[in-house]
């Protein structure tokens, strides 16, 4: 793909991510100045967006503003996205039963992608959105993909880059890292306490489906998850083996 198709793909999806924050209809002239983007490039790619019906302007000088035939699309995408069809139901009983937040993420290169996020219905609870990226040493599915791997693909990893300072808590020595990893084999779940969000606890463990492995978490205030993390490690691995039977 050439620089030009790659320029042009990113300004788009800033351009739908600016909608989503701004919630408003923008401008031609807000909207280029948002996304970093000349006026000519701008006001091509919304004609392109219009053309297929994904814009609509409202109007001489009122803007413009995305139509519904995205989330339509991004509807029939979800509902037939094969690994959550085979474990939403699971994913949704498992928060159902801890209250808390349970995510499916999987690796993406050095980082772990999350696929899904069911949010706990406390007031205080740990908010993510699917799509967001983590780092792999300090988010507990991360960490659970880190459990994976050999010592050798681990020296790799470590040699081709540092583990930054995500929070205080964050670890960021090798070997106390490794150290982590090597309990968490023995537990068949890894826990990271504040290291990726402050004041808050993740257990996760990895799942495989059809051979293939993906992270599942269950995040919350560490105040109140740290002190039921034996019962929600519990009911996590407890998951785990149901589904890796397969129905």
């Amino acid at each position: 793909m050439s620089t030009s198709n790659v320029k042009a793909a990113r300004r788009t999806l800033d351009m739908l991510e600016l909608f989503s924050t701004r919630r408003v209809p923008l401008s031609l002239t807000e909207l280029a100045s948002e996304i970093g983007a000349p006026k000519t490039s701008c006001f091509e790619l919304l004609q392109t967006l219009k053309a297929r019906g994904y814009l609509y302007a409202l109007g001489p000088r009122r803007g413009f503003y995305p139509t519904r035939r995205l989330l339509d699309h991004a509807r029939i995408i979800t509902d037939n996205d094969p690994v959550l069809k085979r474990l939403e139901p699971a994913l949704y009983h498992l928060s159902d039963s801890t209250d808390e937040t349970v995510i499916l993420g999987k690796r993406q290169d050095d980082e772990i992608v999350y696929l899904q996020v069911i949010e706990g219905h406390q007031s205080i609870r740990y908010s993510a959105q699917a799509g967001d990226l983590k780092p792999l040493h300090s988010s507990a599915i991360g960490k659970a993909f880190l459990g994976q791997m050999t010592q050798d693909e681990l020296d790799g990893l470590f040699r081709k880059s540092p583990l930054p300072q995500i929070t205080s808590n964050t670890v960021t020595d090798q070997f106390q890292l490794l150290a982590e990893l090597e309990r968490g084999r023995k537990l068949g779940y890894f826990v990271t306490r504040g290291e990726n969000v402050a004041d808050v606890t993740a257990v996760a463990t990895i799942l495989h489906i059809h051979g293939e492995p993906y992270g599942i978490a269950i995040a919350g205030p560490s105040a109140r998850l740290d002190t039921g993390l034996e019962t929600v490690s519990a009911k996590l691995l407890s998951l785990k083996e149901t589904e890796e039977k397969g129905p």
